[in-house]
């Protein structure tokens, strides 16, 4: 039951993401190529403390948020509160990262900063799942 709320929030968030995409699916306003690119990555850590989860939130804003191509940047905590029978709650901290186009992303993927951040702090990862969708 809680996987299916997680699911349902998930979808939610991508969907929102794509009716405020929609309207420049081509990316022509901004110069990009191609669609958006919706990036969100959940972080199960191994030690889900109240400081892992801030110190993982604070490394994403650090190295992550000023990259390149990003339109939108969302980093934060599992919502402890909402606990309906949907909401997958096998995480501590959700990235999402709207990229104006492909190319974005995979320069994203080869940063130097994006490299970083995995280096310091994958020993601290107990799973990470990525879910990228073309917004269209």
């Amino acid at each position: 039951m809680t996987k299916l709320l997680i699911v349902a929030l998930v979808l939610g968030f991508v969907l929102a993401v794509f009716l405020k995409v929609s309207g420049d699916s081509a990316g022509a306003a901004d110069g990009a190529k191609g669609p958006k690119i919706v990036h969100n990555v959940y972080f199960s850590l191994k030690e889900p403390s109240d400081e892992a989860v801030a110190k993982l939130v604070a490394d994403c804003k650090k190295y992550l948020a000023p990259q390149p191509g990003v339109d939108y940047f969302a980093v934060g905590g599992l919502a402890k509160d909402l606990t309906r029978e949907v909401n997958d709650r096998a995480w501590d901290v959700g990235l999402h990262v709207v990229f104006v186009d492909r190319a974005a992303h995979d320069r994203y993927q080869d940063d130097e900063q994006h490299h970083k951040f995995i280096a310091e702090n994958k020993a601290t990862w107990a799973k990470v799942r990525v879910f990228d969708t073309i917004g269209h």
